[in-house]
């Protein structure tokens, strides 16, 4: 009889155990690691891209909300945070310009190719063909007048040698907007393949030094694929940035002092398609700007 026990209270507990089983909690599945956590989902331009944003920059914050786009193709922005200014940036390419009906249309200021430097092996710079009539056309119409350089440089030391030549051409002239380093990849260009984002970095830098030390203002010319892409942006934090970002509005995601918003803008004087710009100042420093040279 009691092996007869035993054995029923062994079967008893078999049977219970499934049903114990089926009651017990289950382990919640680990969570799934976000893999864009500390990301931001940005407008390049044609698409969408998730980027991690560099450190040390502030953001521009603006939203479609804040422009307007007018039938003439003029975007105004409609935010309580800037005054802006509308400008124009030239080269060579837009011909005879004349400066006094493109003032009287309502271009405050310009920006002035003043010269380029070479795609080819050697990389030799040379001024823009048309930079001093420009330049004295637009000063003579009342326009703030600022320059660019167009770069192909491979580093520090072809950086500083632009700087000294933008300087050189530069001297007697009135500047009261920034002096413009424009680094753009070139993918036919026989330098192109030498290059990196050290580099082109460390050449904005370099740049942009040279120009402050000589009293002016500097600032860099980009667009949103170098910038996201090709810049070490971190290291860019202390300079004006100029950015090119053709649309209804302003979806550049870091802080910037100009806005291109057009490539194909039709302004009175000027008879080639033109880009357009829009300068941001702060409420509370709006006004025409200071003498960016000493």
């Amino acid at each position: 009889m009691r092996h007869q026990r035993i054995l029923a209270s062994a079967l008893a507990a078999a049977l219970l155990l499934p049903l114990a089983a089926c009651g017990a909690a289950e382990p919640e599945p680990s969570a799934t690691p976000d893999p864009h956590e500390g990301m931001e989902y940005i407008s390049i331009g044609d698409y969408y891209d998730w980027i991690t944003p560099a450190e040390g920059l502030e953001t521009a914050g603006f939203t479609q909300d804040d422009f307007y786009l007018r039938e003439d193709g003029i975007v105004e922005y409609r935010g309580d945070e800037y005054e802006t200014r509308l400008g124009v940036d030239v080269s060579f390419y837009q011909g005879d310009i004349d400066w006094q009906a493109v003032a009287d249309s309502g271009v405050e200021f310009a920006m002035i190719r003043c010269g380029y430097r070479g795609y080819g092996e050697e990389g030799n710079m040379a001024e823009d063909e048309k930079f001093r009539q420009n330049m004295e056309g637009a000063l003579a119409a009342g326009l703030d007048v600022g320059v660019y350089f167009f770069s192909q440089s491979l580093g520090a030391i072809e950086a500083a040698e632009e700087a000294l030549y933008v300087l050189d051409l530069i001297e007697g002239y009135d500047l009261t907007m920034p002096v413009a380093f424009d680094w753009e990849p070139v993918e036919q260009a026989e330098r192109y393949d030498e290059v990196d984002s050290e580099a082109i970095t460390s050449s904005a830098i370099v740049f942009c030094e040279m120009i402050e030390d000589a009293g002016y203002t500097p600032c860099v010319y980009l667009y949103r694929y170098i910038a996201y892409y090709e810049y070490e942006m971190e290291r860019l934090s202390e300079y004006p940035l100029w950015v090119g970002a053709p649309g209804y509005w302003d979806d550049f995601y870091y802080e910037h002092g100009m806005w291109q918003f057009s490539t194909t803008g039709d302004i009175p004087g000027i008879e080639a398609d033109v880009d357009l710009n829009l300068q941001y100042l702060p409420v509370e420093a709006a006004g025409p700007p200071e003498d960016s040279a000493k």
